[in-house]
This record gives C-alpha cells, sequence and structure tokens, in this order.
C-alpha cells in the first residue's frame, strides 16, 4: 500500500465523510460522530483511492470476487472491479456482487444479486464496522449462494469490538484499512 494513496484517502475521509454530534447508528448504538462513507466512496476523487487502498489491504488473500451488505458494499466492490482492471495484474478479471436484506419476490427471487458465486471465494466488504451485523448477514448469504468467504475487509473500524466478533462467528479473517484513531476519533 503505498503511503501516498493511504495519506490522500485518510484526508479525504477527515475532510468528507467525519461528522461530529449527536447520531443514532444503523445498530440503534448512539455515538458523538457518524463516519459517513458514502461521501467518499460516491465521490470521483475518493473512490478510486478506496478500490486501491482495498485491493492493498487484501492482496495476500485470494479471491475472485467481493461484495457485500447493500448499500454500504456496492461502491467499494466497485471501486475494487474498476482498480483491479486497471492495474491488470490478474489473470481472470475480479467480478463484483451485491447482497440483499432480502430475496426478490419476484424475477429470479435472488439474494445474492450479480456474477453467481457458487464455487467461488469471495472477499466480503463493508464501508464502517460498528458491531459487524452487516458483515456477518453478507457472510451468511454468501454462503447459503454457495461462497467460500475468505475474509471480511472494511473501510473503518470504529473498534468496537465487531472484528472480533466477525473472526469468532465466521472463523474467517476481519481486515481494516484505518482504525477510529487515524481519524482522530478515539
Amino acid at each position: 500500500m503505498t503511503d501516498d494513496v493511504r495519506g490522500a484517502l485518510l484526508q479525504q475521509i477527515k475532510d468528507k465523510a467525519v461528522v461530529h454530534g449527536k447520531v443514532t447508528l444503523s445498530s440503534g448504538i448512539e455515538a458523538d460522530y457518524y463516519v459517513d462513507l458514502r461521501r467518499i466512496t460516491l465521490d470521483g476523487t475518493a473512490a478510486p483511492l478506496v478500490g486501491e487502498i482495498m485491493l492493498d489491504l487484501t492482496a495476500a488473500l485470494e479471491y475472485d470476487a467481493v461484495g457485500g451488505l447493500t448499500l454500504g458494499a456496492d461502491p467499494i466492490a466497485d471501486a475494487m472491479l474498476h482498480a483491479s482492471h486497471a492495474r491488470g495484474t490478474r489473470s481472470v478479471p475480479l467480478d463484483a456482487f451485491v447482497v440483499r436484506k432480502a430475496a426478490k419476490a419476484h424475477g429470479m427471487q435472488r439474494r445474492v444479486e450479480g456474477p453467481d458465486i457458487k464455487g467461488r471465494r469471495v472477499l466480503i466488504v463493508e464501508d464502517t464496522t460498528t458491531t459487524g451485523g452487516s458483515p456477518l448477514t453478507a457472510v451468511e448469504a454468501a454462503r447459503e449462494a454457495g461462497a467460500e468467504v475468505v475474509a471480511v475487509a472494511t473501510i473503518v473500524d470504529r473498534a468496537t469490538g465487531a472484528g472480533e466478533k466477525i473472526k469468532n462467528e465466521t472463523g474467517v479473517p476481519y481486515l481494516f484499512a484505518y482504525s477510529k484513531d487515524e481519524l482522530g476519533l478515539s
């Protein structure tokens, strides 16, 4: 991971995504700040950096598809797919997939959308991890779809014990690019 790209994304997160004030997180926990990473993962300057950083973070892993619970994981998986293609270092292109909160009631009634992940090694991603609920749901759905989950990776870890919970409940490694301390939120 190049320090320049890592530092540039960190600055983007600090400048654009950290919001101070009382908020209720999706987990129901009340916090004094919110890290709104959609302001980064959907930003034309920052999103390409996300793809680079997450590919570097997971470089030691072997996987051929990346995704997670919609909405937070979608732009991360997309950024990684595009960064991987731009690097041109893979023998097989990296695919992305989307995990719905529930299967569709119409059409093909799939819970995991995109290229089929059955029999494939996949990486689950998330933007900010607080309780671990979203990646746990995504791991379960990917396994039900027949995938082998190799790890869970997140951009920002809020250091609430979710990483240990994910490792204990799934048996896969948990990786993160930035800690809340690096964001000045300790």
